[in-house]
């Protein structure tokens, strides 16, 4: 299984930005799906998960109301759609596959089988 993050770039504070995790080996639609990021330095966290085949959504409180995740299960691959971004936002953000993920466990990193490589986000004020 090869996931593919992409959709990164440099973006000014308030504009928007469209994550897709595509993958390759495996049909996502019955998967977790979770959007993390790292700053360099830090713990990497939490961004957005859409859970196994159900498609419920879970964000980090800082980003509710302002992302969006979904799934196209036509294409096999997971959007993260970024609205009003901040410098807050910067980071490599990763999408991750999890195959039995429960959902109690959803934030936890360890809870993922397969990673993508990151895109970076970057956010200037």
């Amino acid at each position: 299984v090869q996931l593919q993050a992409s959709g990164g770039g440099l973006v000014q504070a308030g504009g928007s930005l469209r994550l897709s995790c595509v993958a390759s080996g495996r049909t996502l639609s019955r998967d977790t799906v979770t959007w993390f990021r790292q700053v360099p330095g830090k713990e990497r966290e939490f961004v957005a998960s859409i859970f196994r085949s159900g498609g419920s959504t879970y964000y980090r409180d800082s980003v509710k109301g302002r992302f969006a995740i979904s799934r196209d299960n036509a294409k096999n691959v997971v959007w993260m759609q970024m609205n009003s971004l901040t410098p807050e936002d910067t980071a490599v953000y990763h999408c991750a596959v999890g195959l039995r993920t429960i959902l109690s466990a959803i934030r936890d990193h360890r809870s993922y089988d397969y990673w993508g490589q990151g895109t970076l986000v970057t956010v200037s004020s």
